[in-house]
């Protein structure tokens, strides 16, 4: 598979998203993901200290014990773990990366993320103490997620004036059916050469091709269930779908592999942080990569998207 940079780290383009393991499938079922994602030439394993209540690191950690110098881990602190395990305070930050080391088991993280912006407590500061766990070797690169292009710029200006290890990637929510960070995010991630993550590739399974308009949601989908996704079920989207299918499928392809294809295309896209449950789901995120679209393919999508 082909690879990318996020700093110094050479991650496959597309990497396996862990936030089901410990929730959705139990161990044994996250190792056969986690084997099938290797034996399709992903080396990026993409985890947070709250996924599956901590679960996801430590079945993550057991599974790639053997395998720990061939593959990129990366995972995420800042998030509630309970009410006390939160938020981005210097201490906490030592705190969080220490739990996640011993739950991964294993002596340094590839690839250390804040999960989200905690505006109580100065960049500096937490800047500062993700610089001391790089200059102790429990980190190789630090990244961040969920930020705005202002607040990418805030991180990188204190690091360069700190002098203090900079943010080399975010990972951002962003697809086909949410394009909001092509306005300001992607262009200043370009700017200061960091590394773009999209996570959520697939809208949660709308960009599969599972969900067709005039057709009731499968029973037991996330869409069928309610929440928030359900809100993404309109007759709009649905239409847009039906259009890329005709597309993907004139070029004998799948919805999925130009949902992953489409990602790719930007050349700041470092991976594309793709989770899965099945093996079956592993080798078709992975074959995606190998979609190679044309000026001519991206030009017609757009006109599809609205953007032409």
């Amino acid at each position: 598979m082909e690879t990318r940079r996020i700093g110094k780290l050479e991650v496959s383009v597309i990497g396996l998203g862990c936030n089901n393991f410990g929730w959705k499938i139990d161990e044994s079922a996250s190792r056969r993901v986690i084997d099938a994602a290797i034996s399709a030439g992903i080396n990026f394993f993409d985890t947070a200290d709250t996924y599956g209540q901590t679960k996801s690191e430590e079945f993550l950690g057991r599974a790639l014990e053997a395998r720990r110098k061939s593959v990129i881990i990366a995972t995420k602190f800042g998030k509630p773990v309970d009410p006390t395990r939160t938020g981005a305070r210097p201490e906490y930050v030592h705190q969080a990366c220490n739990d996640s080391l011993r739950r991964l088991g294993t002596d340094y993280i590839d690839l250390y993320q804040l999960h989200a912006p905690d505006p109580s407590v100065p960049i500096a500061d937490t800047l500062g103490a993700l610089d001391e766990l790089v200059r102790a070797g429990k980190v190789l690169e630090i990244g961040c997620s969920n930020f705005s292009a202002a607040q990418l710029r805030e991180a990188d200006e204190t690091s360069r004036r700190g002098h203090l290890a900079r943010f080399v990637s975010v990972q951002n929510h962003y697809n086909m059916l949410k394009r909001d960070d092509e306005a300001d995010v992607i262009p200043e991630c370009e700017r200061l050469g960091i590394a773009y993550l999209p996570y959520f590739p697939l809208e949660s399974g709308l960009l599969t091709g599972k969900y067709r308009r005039g057709e009731k949601a499968p029973e037991g989908t996330r869409i069928a269930e309610g929440g928030w996704l359900a809100s993404k079920f309109t007759d709009e989207n649905l239409a847009t779908i039906e259009r890329l299918i005709a597309f993907a499928e004139s070029r004998k392809h799948t919805l999925l592999e130009l949902a992953m294809s489409w990602l790719l295309r930007l050349p700041v896209v470092a991976s594309v942080i793709a989770g899965a449950t099945t093996p079956d789901q592993v080798h078709a995120n992975a074959a995606a990569a190998s979609w190679k679209l044309t000026p001519d393919d991206i030009k017609a999508v757009d006109e599809i998207l609205g953007d032409a």
